[in-house]
């Protein structure tokens, strides 16, 4: 019954979404992709805000609901009926209304299940496609008959695009490099590779006092250049959500100066790469938001560039959702953690495949702990850690990683601010 009534609600907010639609005609910019995309879509929100009436998609909502939510501007009603009564009357109003519409959507769309991205397509005509990262075993892997029909799926928007539409192509990744492309749609490059468009160069992490503090590059797009600075994250992977935002707002007629401009007051999403303060002078880098093993690759690398702190922390919990790749992709965490951490911290019982992996590689048991909750971990670390230790915190949803950031935090009441899965919904979870 459940499922029935979820089913009618999607029909009707989507019916509502493509009416006000066909009223308005916005520009649909869709971002898709296995890793990166709520970042992405926040960069380019910020990117055109410069100059443009704009709208995005709320936090990571990406699924069937979530993109008629973003197109009616309505919030997610969660486990409350009385909340979705009102989105869907809400919705009603907005058709009939005769109110201002933004010019530009930027909408994030994700494939959990086979046929999420498509059902979407089939109503939201994108005419600007943003591809981010697909990494050879993506997320949500196990619901599909293999890594390459997900990624299949997730490339799917960039087959809708029209002649005259712009599609963003992440050239430092393999599948969105090489996709053939509709006859007339236009392809821009951006990433760090030396043929992209929109390159990044100069990638560094900035520290004060021996703690990182935020990171800094330079863009450029044909012979113009242009120095980015962001505080309070870390790691490439935001650079490269920048750099695409930027690409996504010159590539439809925005001057880099602008569209920089818009982009240096990016906000990350929380859970991703944030740099937090945490107890006892050490520093936090909270990515508990989820976990794919390119994500988590990624957040290795990025403290493995830390020098001149304490201790490296790697903390880790399960990887869910990789099917039949999850014992081998754990073990391969566990090498690379080996290489970038100084103490390794596991949670869950996929997780011991970590530390197996990085005993593998030669890292030594009495730098490895292992708990089955996180709760534990937290209280372990605190005894553990010490001034200008930085900790990388990483975990899929389930594992709820970001309980162990707000344990450390020096000031746990900014937790409602900072941390992911703070709405009410999650914290009865």
């Amino acid at each position: 019954m459940k499922e029935i009534v979820r089913s009618l609600v999607v029909r009707i907010l989507t019916l509502e979404a493509l009416f006000l639609l066909r009223r308005h005609r916005p520009r649909v910019v869709m971002v898709t992709g296995s890793v990166g995309k709520t970042s992405t879509k926040d960069a380019t929100f910020a990117a055109f805000t410069k100059t443009r009436f704009v709208r995005r998609s709320e936090k990571s909502y990406n699924s069937d609901i979530g993109a008629p939510l973003a197109v009616l501007g309505l919030p997610n009603g969660w486990n409350s009926p009385l909340q979705w009564v009102r989105n869907i009357i809400d919705g009603a109003l907005l058709v009939l209304a005769h109110t201002p519409y933004p010019e530009w959507l930027i909408v994030e769309v994700g494939a959990d299940r086979p046929g999420d991205i498509t059902r979407s397509l089939t109503w939201l005509k994108p005419e600007v496609v943003i591809a981010t990262h697909f990494p050879a075993v993506p997320v949500h892997v196990e619901f599909y008959d293999s890594p390459r029909a997900v990624v299949a799926e997730e490339l799917a928007p960039l087959t809708w695009l029209s002649p005259g539409g712009v599609a963003v192509i992440n050239g430092d990744d393999g599948a969105a490099s090489s996709f053939e492309l509709p006859e007339g749609v236009e392809r821009i490059t951006y990433g760090f590779s030396n043929t992209a468009a929109v390159r990044i160069t100069r990638l560094r992490t900035l520290v004060a006092k021996g703690k990182p503090t935020g990171i800094s590059f330079d863009v450029s797009w044909g012979s113009e250049r242009a120095h980015v600075s962001l505080s309070g994250v870390l790691g490439a992977a935001h650079a490269t959500a920048v750099a695409a935002g930027i690409a996504a707002a010159v590539g439809t007629g925005m001057s880099l100066e602008d569209a920089v401009s818009g982009a240096s007051a990016y906000e990350a999403p929380p859970g991703r790469m944030r740099i937090i303060t945490g107890t006892a002078g050490i520093t936090l880098i909270d990515d508990s938001y989820n976990a794919s093993p390119a994500a988590v690759l990624q957040g290795l690398e990025a403290l493995r560039s830390i020098s001149g702190a304490g201790k490296r922390i790697a903390v880790l919990g399960d990887m869910l959702e990789l099917g039949a790749y999850s014992i081998q992709e754990h073990v391969r965490i566990g090498k690379a953690a080996a290489e970038a951490a100084d103490v390794l911290i596991t949670v869950g019982v996929r997780a011991r495949g970590i530390a197996a992996g990085a005993l593998e590689a030669g890292m030594s048991g009495e730098s490895i702990a292992q708990f089955e909750r996180g709760s534990d971990a937290a209280t372990h670390l605190a005894a553990l850690a010490e001034e200008r230790d930085v900790l990388f915190i990483k975990g899929s949803q389930g594992m709820r990683m970001e309980r162990v950031v707000r344990a450390l935090m020096a000031d746990p009441s900014e937790a409602a601010k900072l941390l992911c899965r703070q709405d009410p919904e999650w914290m009865l979870r």
